[in-house]
């Protein structure tokens, strides 16, 4: 099950549950919208997977399987990635 991670790993920008605006590798690593295509150019700093959008898990289902809240946040691998 996604974990659906509460931020940005770049900008520490909040992406609740029902966030359009979030994209994710297949390790579940975790990005905007915006950092994800301006600064990442779609792929991630971690693994060099692709980012696609996080699906949205139904509100129904948050409350038996809730979103995660531990909070990833690694700018530096960021700026590296947006400078190669």
């Amino acid at each position: 099950m996604l974990q659906l991670r509460p931020n940005c790993e770049c900008c520490d920008r909040d992406l609740p549950p029902e966030s359009t605006e979030a994209r994710i590798c297949s390790f579940e690593c975790t990005f905007c919208a915006n950092c994800a295509q301006e600064r990442l150019g779609g792929h991630c700093p971690n693994c060099g997977g692709e980012l696609l959008q996080r699906p949205r898990r139904p509100s129904a289902k948050l409350t038996n399987n809730p979103p995660s809240s531990t909070r990833v946040f690694k700018p530096q691998g960021c700026a590296e990635s947006a400078a190669s």
